[in-house]
């Protein structure tokens, strides 16, 4: 057990919305559940956040978008990690996403999405069920 460590998570919040309350207020809860966080700040593009994902060695990486970009943005990421043969780094999001458009970015590779009156609580369980230590 020795060997053991923290589930590293990367908080990002890609693309131009300025609007990071909720990413934060995510990043904290999951700090505060015991596991690592590592959050990006604003505008950060795919790119930005796949490599900053490779280098962080993380286990999930969480998205926060307001903007309306999602279908662009999320699967930008998914697919970076892909070509980066980092297939193994779950993505979740968040944020004001139609129920439609949740269905397609799972058939994309996104592992779960959380909208407005997902409770952190609910966040933090479903990482602890899903996003092992890789």
């Amino acid at each position: 057990m020795a060997n053991e460590r923290k589930v590293r998570i990367l908080v990002a919040k890609p693309g131009l919305d300025g609007h990071d309350r909720g990413a934060k207020v995510v990043a904290r809860s999951l700090r505060d559940a015991g596991f690592e966080v590592i959050y990006t700040g604003l505008h950060q593009t795919p790119e930005m956040i796949v490599s900053t994902a490779v280098q962080e060695d993380v286990d999930a990486v969480g998205l926060s978008i307001m903007s309306g970009a999602h279908m662009v943005l999320m699967p930008a990421v998914v697919e970076g990690l892909k070509a980066k043969e980092a297939g193994d780094i779950a993505v979740f999001g968040g944020g004001i996403i139609p129920d439609e458009d949740i269905v397609a970015l799972k058939e994309l590779g996104v592992s779960e999405l959380f909208t407005p009156g997902a409770s952190t609580d609910d966040i933090v369980a479903w990482v602890r069920e899903h996003i092992k230590a890789l």
